[in-house]
């Protein structure tokens, strides 16, 4: 069900999908759905935790690697990155919108983009802790490079084609490179 009502998000919008379309995509009563989110706005909550648990796996796998911490953060930031293989922007930028006029939305995804923040804050002080690179302050670290790719994803996803999947790449590279305190040769040998 929450597959589903991902998947009608995605296609219609959060204010324009409706409990029918997602009953109609399961080939079930508007009725069954209601039994298990009786309101609209918990069916969304609930399918945008869903997408978004799966994110945090694939990025949990992604830092949970045993390298360097370097090459585990660029392998999740271009995870991310709006050219890469998440495939929940969309979801996420109608979440981000809903939940301006939904309570229980922002909570959802305040915890969820801070869960996500806490993740890589954690790696970046383990790579500083290890002499890998130098970072003094790795929660602001990991704030400005969500920052950045967040921006990024809206940009590349409302306006398809506006910068290049190379263009993006490179900024990604020059902003981690910056937060770590590392030559942008050194994350092109992580990346190898």
């Amino acid at each position: 069900m929450l597959r589903a009502a991902v998947e009608q998000i995605e296609a219609r919008g959060v204010s324009a999908v409706r409990i029918a379309d997602v009953a109609s995509a399961l080939s079930v009563s508007n009725a069954l759905v209601l039994y298990h989110f009786s309101t609209k706005e918990k069916l969304v909550a609930a399918a945008f935790t869903y997408a978004a648990e799966g994110d945090l796996a694939q990025l949990r796998k992604l830092l949970g690697r045993r390298t360097s911490a370097v090459r585990r953060l660029r392998a999740a930031v271009r995870w991310y990155a709006p050219t890469g293989q998440a495939k929940g922007w969309k979801l996420w930028i109608e979440g981000w919108a809903a939940s301006l006029r939904e309570p229980a939305l922002r909570e959802v995804a305040r915890d969820l983009d801070q869960r996500w923040k806490a993740a890589l804050a954690e790696v970046i002080a383990e790579g500083a802790e290890a002499g890998e690179f130098q970072c003094e302050d790795p929660v602001s670290a990991a704030w400005r490079l969500t920052a950045l790719l967040d921006g990024l994803a809206v940009q590349m996803t409302s306006y398809a084609g506006s910068l290049s999947r190379a263009a993006m790449l490179e900024w990604t590279d020059d902003a981690l490179a910056r937060e770590l305190g590392v030559e942008r040769d050194v994350l092109a040998a992580a990346g190898r």
